[in-house]
């Protein structure tokens, strides 16, 4: 039981990789806390999760709202004593949109959704993960680590997340706090459904994307999580300020 009294807190917690991560850090122990903005989807997670015998809890929030961050981490300290390990995974999709046509508005919530969002929970999650140590693990993207057409407003929050993460790294070190990131290619989660029913439908869209990676498919939320849990987990003891790439092999293209 790598998690055993273990507290964990995830954004982004009811679906897709933040639920997969969820279970995988509750089979090993951990008690969690889930953050996300849609309170109907968060407790049916709860209630889901907590079925199996550990420890959850939901919390409803925002994670472009300071005060929402600042409560959240100080509810699961309350609730649990402690805080381990912070999995940034709140987001949003990318807008298909070059810079010159996405707009102020859509810069500033793809921005402060995937990127201020990190910033913000983390601000206030080390100090707690800081006396004891812990491990931070952020979601970036591939798209973070070589860039795409058609999604600048994405692309740079991703990226600024990857730098973020080697910043946080080398900061908090002394801390004991290892920070790292994922960057997922193309998973099957609920907001890759809606992107590709914006497209033009999934019958159509999944060939498409499952063929941008030289595996020739989309990842599963579940393999994506067994990577967030190894970062978080003493196994990577002396990893910090890594952007792990689970894409299927796309950014070797």
């Amino acid at each position: 039981m790598r998690f055993e009294n273990k507290v964990a807190l995830i954004t982004g917690g009811t679906s897709g990789i933040g639920l997969a991560v969820a279970r995988l850090l509750m089979q090993e122990g951990a008690r969690v806390l889930l953050m996300a903005r849609d309170k109907l989807r968060g407790k049916e997670a709860e209630e889901i999760l907590s079925s199996g015998g550990g420890q959850v809890i939901f919390i409803q929030g925002d994670v472009t709202s300071a005060e929402d961050c600042q409560r959240c981490v100080k509810k699961t300290v309350d609730v649990f004593g402690r805080l381990d390990i912070l999995f940034n995974n709140a987001g949003i999709i990318y807008v298909n949109k070059n810079l010159v046509d996405t707009s102020e508005e859509e810069w500033d919530a793809t921005v402060d959704s995937n990127l201020k969002g990190t910033f913000l929970m983390s601000k206030y999650a080390i100090p707690y993960i800081a006396k004891r140590g812990g491990a931070i693990v952020n979601n970036a993207s591939i798209f973070g680590l070589n860039g795409g057409g058609g999604v600048a407003a994405y692309c740079a929050a991703k990226g600024g997340v990857i730098n973020l993460t080697r910043a946080m790294a080398i900061d908090h070190a002394p801390q004991n706090i290892r920070v790292n990131c994922v960057c997922p290619g193309s998973v099957d989660t609920p907001l890759l459904e809606k992107e590709m029913d914006d497209l033009g439908g999934r019958e159509t869209q999944r060939p498409r994307f499952a063929s941008r990676h030289p595996m020739n498919r989309i990842a599963t939320p579940e393999e994506v999580a067994h990577a967030v849990v190894f970062l978080a987990s003493d196994d990577a003891s002396f990893i910090t300020g890594t952007a792990l790439s689970v894409d299927g092999g796309r950014a070797a293209w």
